[in-house]
């Protein structure tokens, strides 16, 4: 049995409630693969995930797009674990490089948040990802190992975690890492957790691309052995989506 390909959509700080059903019904009314062969995932603000979830179709699933790193308390503006759990909201995205840039999480404050929201029932989709002047330096694999290695050192069971690799110089920028780049480091990052945590990890963990992912150039980084789905941002707004969503076809022509 091979990785079931996997596809989220970031929402990330976007829409009134007016949009937010305006995309849930594109959703619920589009053709895509079955869940034998693409789980799919999709991460609305906090105060739309309730109203999203009641109204999305059974076969997509729904995503926090961060909680907090601990049990909840005197916390002001933070969400636990516990509530989205107590929410029926089974997944989590954590380590988005917007949070380790803008709100300065460092590798171990996500390792934290991973290795809590796991052991609270939740499902993790961690990311991981260089910056530009990382990329051209040429230290791309040292980062996102040690990125990796701080999950690793927390993480005693893999089997709800979905790793993202986003370059955070594609995210948002237009530029996406060309097939040979995503399938270069997602296959290193398969070897790291082959040689460091167990070669089972390393070929059941699934390894999802993010970074201007578009409906033009999904198909091409699908294809990729290494690249078992997508973690997409501004284009989970737009119908391409759904042409995201159907590049899981490629795994089984």
């Amino acid at each position: 049995m091979g990785r079931k390909f996997f596809v989220g959509g970031n929402w990330k700080c976007n829409g009134t409630i007016e949009e937010v059903k305006k995309n849930v019904s594109m959703l619920n009314e589009a053709e895509v693969p079955s869940e034998e062969i693409v789980e799919v995932v999709v991460a609305p603000p906090f105060v739309f995930l309730s109203f999203v979830k009641s109204l999305l179709r059974s076969d997509f699933q729904v995503a926090a797009q961060n909680c907090w790193v601990r049990k909840g308390g005197a916390f002001t503006g933070e969400i636990s674990a516990e509530m989205l759990v107590n929410l029926g909201i089974p997944w989590v995205i954590l380590g988005h490089s917007e949070r380790r840039l803008l709100l300065g999480e460092t590798n171990e404050v996500v390792a934290d948040k991973v290795a809590y929201a796991l052991s609270q029932g939740l499902k993790v989709i961690a990311c991981v990802g260089e910056t530009l002047e990382q990329r051209e330096s040429g230290s791309t694999l040292d980062v996102v190992a040690a990125q990796t290695k701080a999950l690793a050192d927390q993480i005693s069971n893999w089997s709800n975690v979905v790793l993202a690799y986003e370059p955070v110089w594609a995210i948002g920028t237009g530029k996406v890492a060309t097939p040979v780049q995503a399938q270069e480091v997602h296959s290193e990052l398969r070897k790291w957790l082959k040689e460091n945590v167990s070669a089972e990890v390393a070929e059941t963990t699934r390894i999802i691309y993010g970074g201007s992912v578009n409906g033009g150039n999904c198909k091409e980084l699908a294809v990729q052995p290494d690249v078992d789905g997508f973690l997409v941002g501004g284009a989970s707004l737009k119908p391409e989506f759904i042409d995201i969503i159907k590049s899981a076809l490629v795994k089984t022509a």
